[in-house]
């Protein structure tokens, strides 16, 4: 009855729902719940607090005395009792009124909330309580806003879900009762965020001009091809100064280190340690993976790399970014106690052992750890011994084990088996996993923001997933992602002098950019980003050495003679090709799939990217000589064939002609047929029975009959040993010469002059012309090229050529003196 009695007497007091009594947080921190002494403790109140708090029983301690009253009416008996009760409903609102009315008491308010002190008053006119209903809402609105914030998953490590799902902090924070001390709350609040982990609590950034250390173990000419796709996807992202440590053996170092030099990335620095000097670490242990010995070298990084450097991202080749690297170097300020690993969980069921029957796995802890994407805090590594460690766990594994069957990844999992602290988990988004057996379904249907993928199958992107072509969509978006548009600088951050680079902008500075030829200059010192050795290359050097290469260049639109080329030439040949990123991968993908060309494996493809306006013949003809193998080398085009049996004929050549100690340039005759179907003719006496039939022609004799009159044809017809010819004006034929003969002179692009120059540099050097008898070659038909009909139907292109021809000559005036006056003269003859 007493109850009934308090609930009366609260509600007279205060009109209020009880849904917002129990949002009402009192001064003295006590929850409002509509009991009788907190009804008069809510009268007295000045502040509320926008925290919802867990009920709680009313204290023990009220400020009015009830307790005393209800012991009172407890000894009542019969009429006695409600004679009490009758007294304590008359008397106990008149005693509230005085008590009220009295003083001028005011309660403090705790400085937990941003909202203004109110002054309390008596909750008795319209207008006060109009004004405490209008501020019990707006207290609701701010907890109902609060909760959102702290109801959102904790990122503890301790939380986490397999595959980096999150499971939400059950726990709740509760307030001290009865101190009112500042203090004291402050406290409470500060370890309720911190058990709650809430988001609340800034999260470390990477500075703006941080250096980022990534580190890669790089072998062969595939690996070199695809980690130019991570490369790329970091490029991209990126934000800060990178610093590549590339693991290598020769080959990919030669391949890089030209890629990065011609690339001229700004904010980008590459350093390369031979892998070769670390095999010794790692040979003694047996491994079946298709990465070879190479494949553990990630074990050793703590050696290799420089002993200044404290941390470090170390990636698989197969990795694709999708977001700035910076956000997965943050991660390192995370790194607790002894950490010094940053893993992904493995996305399958391998260390399980479970795939197959009698699948046994190395030990691992649960699932294991992909060591795709791993963060090393080397410093601490050093100091924890790594070295003797995870090879003490080698040793002792391989006992049982006999080999890895994932290389470092086995014995990366082995260790962290028997040293769980060693491991910070990573969340599944920074390696999503697309094996052969994955479940990182279970990732990415879970994440919407994935940042790293990795094709850990050896089918690479012909892995069979239902989800592939999402990923393969991402990942050729950056593999055919044109590269020179990577080259931003980072503004606001110093970055090392690059000589190179400052070099080529002061040249470029120094032309006039008024100058109508102004394009042309430009393009003899554009550096065009180059990736040598495209596919894979395998040449054994000859014991006579007197072996040739046949050097060539071609764009996209004569891919079509490579195949023809490789059937007439047995020997090595040297390609370079002018393509953009995207062309370059359907040549991929072409050459893959031709039988002829994969058979071949003395041809070097190298890859030029195309920029600019004009097609840089002389700079792809330099490239493809500066990667000959052998002492000599055949200058040639690639829209000729060359005769059957000619490689071979060179090479009898070099021996007979004493090519080694005098300088030579043996000239291959040069012919041209009109039809695109030719029985091509396996001998001299067929070659000259279809020119007299006007099947065939000597080359370009009805248009450019200068450029090849100086072999004499007519001599060549009834010639049976080689005969010498002079230079003439505009004579261009087709030579084989020494590997250390000159290059082409770049200021001649397009079309016109780029093989004219070149002989005219042959002859200053006093190089003797000499033509084979037995030799020939022929030129097939094709359509116009691009430049070619610039030079016809552009006048100014033409201007600027003969502009060209000019400097040219002057500078042969100026580097050879008097003898090279006969040019000058020639050319004003002709």
């Amino acid at each position: 009855m007493y109850a009934e009695y308090s609930q009366v007497l609260c509600r007279c007091r205060d009109p209020r729902p009880p849904s917002a009594h129990r949002r009402l947080l009192l001064s003295d921190s006590r929850l409002f719940d509509g009991s009788p002494h907190q009804c008069h403790e809510s009268s007295r109140s000045t502040a509320l607090l926008p925290i919802e708090v867990t009920p709680r029983p009313p204290s023990p301690a009220p400020l009015f005395p009830f307790d005393s009253l209800r012991r009172m009416l407890g000894m009542c008996r019969g009429r006695r009792k409600f004679l009490a009760a009758s007294l304590a409903l008359l008397f106990i609102p008149a005693l509230t009124w005085l008590y009220l009315s009295v003083g001028s008491f005011q309660v403090k308010p705790l400085p937990l909330s941003p909202l203004e002190t109110q002054s309390s008053t008596p909750a008795g006119g319209a207008g006060e309580r109009q004004a405490l209903e209008s501020r019990v809402r707006a207290v609701e609105e701010e907890n109902r806003a609060l909760r959102r914030q702290l109801s959102r998953p904790p990122r503890s490590p301790s939380s986490r879900l397999p595959y980096g799902g999150h499971r939400g902090n059950q726990s709740r924070a509760h307030s001290e009762e009865g101190t009112g001390d500042n203090e004291g709350q402050k406290a409470a609040a500060a370890a309720a965020a911190a058990a709650n982990n809430s988001d609340c609590v800034q999260q470390p950034v990477v500075d703006k001009c941080e250096t980022i250390h990534v580190a890669i173990v790089c072998a062969g000419y595939n690996a070199s091809r695809d980690v130019v796709t991570l490369v790329k996807s970091v490029l991209f992202h990126r934000r800060n100064p990178l610093h590549f440590h590339f693991i290598t053996d020769s080959i990919a170092q030669q391949i890089l280190s030209s890629l990065f030099h011609t690339w001229m990335v700004p904010a980008v620095r590459v350093d390369f340690y031979d892998a070769d000097e670390l095999k010794s670490e790692v040979s003694w242990i047996p491994n079946k993976h298709y990465s070879g010995i190479y494949g553990l070298m990630k074990l050793v990084l703590t050696k290799t790399l420089p002993p200044d450097l404290q941390k470090v991202i170390v990636l698989d080749t197969d990795i694709t970014f999708a977001t700035d690297i910076a956000e997965l170097w943050a991660v390192f300020h995370k790194f607790k106690g002894q950490q010094v690993l940053g893993l992904v969980e493995n996305q399958s069921d391998w260390y399980l052992g479970n795939l197959w029957k009698n699948h046994r796995p190395w030990p691992a802890l649960g699932r294991g750890f992909n060591t795709g994407v791993i963060l090393l805090l080397l410093d601490r590594l050093r100091k924890l011994r790594w070295e003797q460690m995870w090879r003490l766990t080698a040793e002792r594994e391989l006992m049982s084990m006999l080999s890895t069957s994932l290389a470092d990844q086995d014995i990366f999992n082995a260790v962290i088996k028997q040293n769980p602290f060693l491991v910070h988990q990573l969340p599944c988004f920074w390696n999503v996993q697309l094996s052969d057996h994955t479940r990182s379904e279970k990732c990415y249907k879970d994440v919407s923001d994935l940042k790293v993928i990795h094709w850990n199958s050896p089918k690479k992107l012909r892995v069979k997933n239902k989800h592939v072509e999402f990923f393969r969509n991402l990942y050729l978006t950056f593999l055919e992602y044109d590269g020179n548009l990577l080259r931003r600088e980072l503004f606001g951050c110093p970055s090392e002098a690059d000589h190179n680079s400052e070099n080529l902008q002061k040249t470029l500075s120094e032309l006039d950019e008024d100058d109508p030829c102004y394009e042309f200059r430009r393009e003899r010192f554009t550096v065009h980003r180059t990736h040598l050795y495209f596919l894979h290359y395998e040449y054994d050097v000859t014991p006579d050495n007197a072996d040739v290469t046949l050097v060539a260049q071609l764009s996209m639109d004569r891919l079509q003679m490579l195949e023809a080329i490789c059937k007439h030439w047995e020997g090595p040949i040297s390609l370079a090709l002018y393509l953009s990123d995207a062309e370059a991968q359907q040549f991929l993908r072409y050459a893959q799939g031709s039988e002829v060309l994969m058979s071949r494996g003395n041809v070097g493809y190298h890859v030029v990217y195309k920029e600019g306006q004009f097609y840089p013949v002389n700079l792809l003809r330099n490239v493809a000589m500066r990667h000959v193998n052998t002492p000599y080398m055949f200058l040639s085009d690639i829209d000729f064939l060359p005769m059957y049996g000619l490689y071979e004929y060179l090479r009898k050549s070099v021996a007979q002609l004493d090519m080694a100690n005098t300088k030579k340039a043996l000239v291959v005759p040069a012919f041209e047929t009109l039809r695109y179907r030719l029985s091509y003719p396996k001998s001299k006496a067929e070659l000259l029975s279809q020119l007299d039939m006007g099947t065939l022609f000597t080359f370009r004799y009805h248009v450019w009959t200068k450029g090849h009159a100086p072999t004499n044809f007519a001599k060549w017809r009834t010639a049976t040993t080689p005969y010498r010819v002079e230079w003439e004006a505009d004579f261009e034929p087709y030579v084989m010469v020494r590997r250390d003969s000159p290059e082409y002179d770049r200021r001649f692009v397009g079309f016109g002059w780029n093989k004219v120059a070149h002989i005219m540099e042959l002859d200053a050097q006093e190089y003797e012309f000499v033509v084979l008898p037995n030799a020939y070659m022929i030129h097939m038909p094709h359509a116009p090229s691009f430049d070619i009909t610039k030079f016809r139907s552009n006048k100014q292109y033409r201007v600027c050529l003969k502009t060209l021809k000019e400097e040219f000559q002057q500078n042969m005036s100026r580097r050879y003196g008097f003898a090279a006056l006969k040019y000058m003269t020639a050319e004003n003859n002709s």
